[in-house]
């Protein structure tokens, strides 16, 4: 059984005119014949909407006995019962007395979707659950009774219903929504103009976020490429900082304001192996941007202005945002920084944002995880720090009228090596130890500026000083190359676990994890081998990156085996052994997920052979039916005019003739449609596309359309762009979908054929004034040898409208099925709009009608 479909009135605030709306619906609706029952709908003592529930049929309440009271509640029991078509179900966020079926309100409409009954609700934009916070602060006032936002989401069609904040309090004010004793309290509380503003804000901005979806949904099932309206693509530059949460909060309240705004973050990462940036800290930022709707991105790149700027451009991004430097003042004598460089040559076309946050000009300080190698800039400062410190020391004692004694210069000289161990390593802080200790001896031990010593316990001091010096730029070292072998280790946990993750869920594409592998190890291009057997050459099933690309493995600069025949090839640089162990997961993987796809490869071609087998037996069984019929006939026809037995008038030999000729025509059709239909499967058809007129085509295309003058109403502007189509198929589908209507529309009542342009397409509308189609079989229609209901005419084989889809698809546009208002059915078939600009013929009259 088919779910029902969920119409929600939504208003700002009560007494707006949500329940009024849904019972003008309902009598709509009964108006044109549909079953509508009020199952619970609460009038407040309105005469407006009291009037409004006459004539409806109401489904008695349940009554409930709770604490010495009787309540009233929806029987949900009685209206299953019932079963009608549509059920009014008034104030969807009410919570239910004890004792009944389901706690709120919005569990009974469950039960009745479930069941296959359409519902008509109403809700108020306060009662939503997420917005609960947000209207306290505006009101005072919290609400106790709420619905998930998620219900309402689910909603098939969500109707606003709107009044602005004056007009609700003159409402208010005559006495139309609440008791008059009620009405001064009222208005000077809740119905203050100010929260009746924002409250009406909050609805107008809930609506447009949905209609948003809706329209996005709709452009992807038409295909519609071209952008419409403006739609603002924003790059937000992260450093695995603690700002970059602020920023990502930032770009999407930006995002927000204009139509399908677009973030997507992005980490420059330097080419010299896995992230320098904190792992959990980009982990964390990576989830933020994907839960707010945006996408993160991993880029190498050694210029981080640069590839920022490379990257915002090559996605179409029209604003930047990035945050205001962590660097002190003095560190801007190195440079601008990124934020300048990249306002300065982001040019015209991009905006940039410098976003403040809390850690501005704190310094950056050493990276938090030691994620990757000692980069040049760390080993050039630690040899300056090595060599060149004890040397400006040096000069500056020797210069200084301060006699510190050599213990003291002892300890000086062995902080500069403590600090050459911590930017450099071992090395610089062994050779700033042998540097000192020459400075030493030859500047502050008696006797000075020569080599010799001639105290023993200077000797000593300076024999101590070396040992010292060197054991502790030894810890140091060591200690830094623990951290950075934790740090490591967490950068790989973080990474399988990324990899467990995808394994689990089965998201990530063969390209996708190629791309995480080359972004990862920061690598040119990244291909996945494979071949039969030992003999057989090498293919590529799977390549990322815009290097050279490699035919074999030993061709790459690092190959990792995936068993005996498969193998991940990358090129760009040699890795380091310790990174190999990440490389073999990630090339596990990518054989996993190759052996997936094609997995899913297959099943998807056993149900396209089921589909065929369907599709045959189908044909079969038309075939031995629809086939069989104007044979029968024609079979009769040339019996009879064969037979010798009966003289037949002229009269009687005509009507037998036209008999035949009538089969043979059904005969035609019914074989052409089958073949049309086979070429569509079988994926022969090959579409010759050129420019061409609408109004050119139609008229044609109703030549097998018994008397098209009076059964079909032509209304084509001559002023309609030219389509990019194939003239034959457009031909055949508007003939099919023409012949389709005007077999279903009563006789008196002829089918339209309208077109209309759109932007970068043109709409082809059939309107005919037949039985309809329901909502749930709407897209049936559109499968072969299916027919809805019961032909007048009956003839055919269920082809025509899957053929009149399958030729429209084939040339670029779409083909769906709308209600028809005041009843029937509306096939619209959506073309693409030429590129050139319309023809224009003068003389001809503005519109063709027949």
């Amino acid at each position: 059984m088919a779910r029902g479909k969920l119409r929600i009135y939504l208003g700002a605030a009560p007494g707006v005119g949500k329940t009024y709306a849904m019972l003008s619906e309902a009598h709509r609706r009964i108006e044109r014949g549909t079953d509508c029952v009020v199952a619970f709908v609460e009038h407040h003592a309105r005469p407006r909407t009291e009037v409004m529930l006459q004539g409806l049929e109401q489904v008695p309440r349940k009554e409930i006995e709770y604490r010495g009271t009787t309540f009233t509640e929806m029987d949900v029991d009685a209206v299953l019962r019932r079963a009608p078509a549509v059920a009014l179900v008034d104030e969807l966020p009410h919570t239910n007395i004890p004792g009944s079926r389901n706690a709120k309100r919005w569990q009974d409409v469950e039960e009745l979707l479930a069941a296959g009954i359409d519902v008509v609700s109403t809700v108020n934009i306060q009662h939503l659950e997420s917005l609960g916070d947000v209207v306290e602060s505006i009101t005072g006032v919290r609400q106790k009774e709420t619905v998930p936002d998620e219900v309402v989401r689910r909603a098939d069609q969500i109707e606003l219903v709107d009044m602005s904040p004056q007009a609700l309090r003159r409402r208010m004010a005559h006495g139309n929504i609440y008791q008059p004793d009620k009405v001064d309290a009222a208005l000077s509380n809740y119905f203050r103009p100010g929260n009746l503003t924002a409250l009406r804000e909050l609805a107008l901005l809930w609506v447009a976020d949905r209609v948003d979806e809706y329209l996005q949904q709709y452009r992807s099932e038409h295909r519609v490429s071209k952008i419409w309206g403006s739609r603002e693509r924003i790059v937000v530059g992260l450093t695995g900082g603690p700002e970059g949460r602020t920023l990502i909060r930032r770009a999407a309240r930006l995002a927000e304001k204009g139509a399908g705004g677009e973030v997507l973050a992005v980490y420059i990462a330097r080419s010299d192996g896995l992230t320098s940036a904190s792992p959990k800290e980009l982990a964390v930022q990576r989830t933020l941007v994907e839960d707010l709707g945006g996408t993160f991105h991993h880029v190498v790149g050694d210029n981080v202005p640069v590839a920022l700027l490379d990257f915002a451009r090559g996605v179409n991004a029209t604003q930047i945002v990035l945050g205001v430097s962590r660097r002190k003042g003095w560190q801007y004598v190195f440079g601008p920084g990124v934020g300048a460089t990249v306002a300065r040559d982001s040019g015209p076309d991009l905006d940039v944002h410098l976003i403040t946050h809390s850690e501005a000009g704190k310094g950056r300080g050493l990276p938090v995880s030691r994620g990757a190698r000692l980069g040049r800039s760390r080993l050039i400062w630690g040899w300056l720090t090595g060599i060149g410190g004890p040397a400006l020391l040096t000069l500056l004692l020797t210069h200084s009228d301060a006699d510190l004694g050599l213990t003291n210069n002892m300890l000086l000289f062995l902080t500069l090596t403590v600090g050459a161990a911590l930017l450099g390593g071992l090395l610089p802080s062994l050779a700033s130890a042998a540097v000192g200790t020459l400075l030493l001896n030859w500047f502050f031990t008696p006797p000075v500026h020569r080599i010799t010593i001639a105290d023993p316990k200077n000797m000593l001091a300076l024999a101590i000083f070396v040992l010292v010096a060197a054991s502790v730029a030894s810890v140091v070292d060591l200690a830094a190359r623990r951290t950075h072998q934790a740090a490591r280790l967490r950068a790989e946990s973080e990474i399988l676990s990324f990899l467990a993750g995808n394994v689990l869920r089965g998201e990530t594409s063969l390209e996708a994890l190629l791309e995480r592998v080359r972004e990862t190890f920061a690598m040119e291009s990244v291909a996945l081998l494979e071949r039969e057997s030992d003999v057989e050459p090498w293919t590529c099933a799977g390549r990322a990156g815009t290097g050279q690309p490699v035919d074999r493995p030993e061709d790459a600069d690092v190959d990792m085996p995936v068993g005996d025949h498969m193998a991940l090839a990358l090129s760009g640089r040699v890795l380091p052994a310790e990174d190999r162990r990440v490389l073999a997961a990630f090339a596990v993987q990518a054989a996993v997920v190759l052996d997936r796809q094609r997995l899913q490869s297959e099943a998807d071609q056993a149900k396209e052979l089921a589909e065929g087998n369907r599709i045959r037996t189908a044909l079969l069984a038309a075939v031995s039916h629809d086939l069989r019929t104007p044979l029968a006939g024609i079979k009769a026809a040339v019996t009879s005019l064969r037979s010798d037995d009966v003289e037949w008038s002229e009269q009687d030999q005509a009507e037998l003739l036209e008999g035949i000729e009538e089969g043979a025509d059904r005969l035609d059709h019914l074989v052409g449609n089958l073949l049309d239909m086979s070429r569509l499967q079988t994926g022969t058809l090959a579409p010759l596309i050129r420019e061409i007129d609408v109004d050119e085509v139609v008229p044609m295309a109703l030549g097998g359309v018994p008397d098209p003058e009076s059964t079909v109403v032509l209304d084509i502007p001559e002023t309609l762009p030219m389509v990019a189509v194939d003239k034959g198929l457009l031909e055949r589908s508007v003939a099919n979908i023409v012949e389709n209507a005007v077999k279903y529309s009563p006789d008196g009542k002829p089918v339209v054929v309208s077109a209309s342009a759109h932007a970068d397409r043109v709409e082809v509308r059939v309107v005919d004034r037949g039985p309809g189609v329901p909502d749930e079989a709407k897209d049936r229609i559109f499968e072969p040898f299916q027919r809805y209901g019961d032909a007048p005419r009956g003839t055919g084989v269920g082809l025509g409208l899957a053929v009149a889809r399958g030729f429209a698809e084939a040339i670029g546009g779409t083909l769906t099925a709308e209600d028809t208002p005041g009843g029937g059915l509306t096939m619209v078939l959506t073309l693409p709009a030429a590129t050139s600009p319309p023809s224009t013929r003068p003389g001809l009259p503005a519109t063709a009608t027949s």
